[in-house]
């Protein structure tokens, strides 16, 4: 191989890594860990590609070459005037070609040991999604089952704490897997970066193992589940967590509190319902939540919505949930959950 180019196969966690594009493209994914130098923002990037398909290509690449010349030099005066003369940074663009190549030829003109990634970011993201499907069957899964709040996620939270591997979707996701289950106070990923996540957390997993995961529906909000890995989770060893109907809903108020603050956002959301319960249905929730009788709102949510379709879903998309052991919570505090955590570490670490 060439010195001055590097294949996605040879990246190392310790390298630096440069994404070269603009903000935008970057924002939509990139390689983890990669810090954001780009030789085109987002205005001049359309503005090359304008000039190339109405003008002349010799004209857009003038004007490009002009654009990349005075951002490389402002990275170097600004971001890296503190490199060291043995600085080895690895860079890449979309698919490994020009704009990657400028700021690689001029950081070796410097005596920077810099390196070009070989077919850039779309070279990364079929890593991705070949790698995903090789992980994801490499594991033994221990899925986490349960009705709507029965603390499943904070559960896996503590699991983590005792020492426990865990995949944590909802968190990688940002969306807690229900029409109530977004956070107001953050933005999904986009999907590529969702998968990015998912491999990133995988390739760090031992696979003597076992993972604990969630059950989840193939959808987390906005995202799609790869196939390969819900696929396979599906097949693990499925444990039931239960508990009664007034803890889940003291469980409920607490973490979604901020929908009962602003009631006006879980009003839009159950608008979206209609569809499924109908417009009596409906209607009766937000008489409830209008008069503030949220325990009756919950209960009743949990018990037309939630829990009617739950334990049909579960049979039909895991297989050994029906011989699922159970783990019932009296309480939902965190004392127990760590209880509880060390019971379930005890009983599968080694399954």
């Amino acid at each position: 191989m060439k010195r001055d180019i590097i294949n996605i196969s040879d990246l190392s966690p310790d390298d630096e890594i440069i994404d070269v594009r603009s903000p935008n493209e970057y924002a939509l994914d990139h390689i983890p860990n990669a810090v954001n130098l780009p030789v085109l923002n987002d205005d001049e990037r359309k503005l090359v590609g304008w000039t190339y398909k109405n003008e002349s290509s010799f004209k857009a690449k003038r004007i490009g070459a002009s654009l990349v010349a005075k951002n490389i030099a402002n990275h170097i005066e600004l971001r890296l005037s503190e490199k060291s003369e043995n600085w080895s940074p690895i860079i890449y663009c979309w698919r490994g070609g020009k704009r990657s190549g400028s700021m690689s030829l001029v950081f070796r003109q410097i005596g920077w040991n810099a390196k070009q990634l070989v077919g850039g970011y779309k070279s990364f993201r079929r890593h991705v999604i070949t790698d995903t499907n090789i992980l994801a069957s490499s594991f033994r899964y221990v899925v986490i089952c349960g009705l709507t709040g029965t603390a499943k996620t904070d559960l896996l939270t503590e699991i983590k704490h005792h020492g426990g591997q865990i995949l944590d979707l909802e968190g990688l996701a940002q969306h807690r897997g229900s029409v109530l289950g977004f956070d107001p106070h953050t933005i999904q990923p986009t999907q590529k970066k969702f998968e990015t996540k998912i491999w990133y957390e995988l390739q760090k997993l031992d696979q003597k193992k076992p993972i604990f995961i969630e059950s989840e529906s193939k959808k987390i909000g906005d995202l799609r589940i790869p196939e390969s890995l819900i696929n396979t989770f599906r097949q693990g060893f499925c444990i039931k967590i239960s508990a009664g109907v007034g803890t889940r809903c003291e469980y409920l108020k607490k973490n979604y509190e901020h929908l009962i603050h602003k009631s006006s956002t879980l009003v839009t959301q159950l608008d979206k319902l209609r569809s499924r319960h109908g417009n009596s249905g409906v209607d009766f929730w937000l008489d409830l939540i209008s008069k503030d009788q949220w325990d009756e709102f919950i209960q009743d949510l949990l018990a037309k919505h939630y829990d009617a379709s739950y334990e049909k879903s579960m049979k039909k998309n895991f297989s050994t949930f029906l011989q699922a052991p159970d783990y019932h919570l009296d309480t939902i505090s965190g004392d127990t959950l760590s209880s509880l955590a060390g019971a379930i570490l005890s009983d599968y670490a080694t399954l």
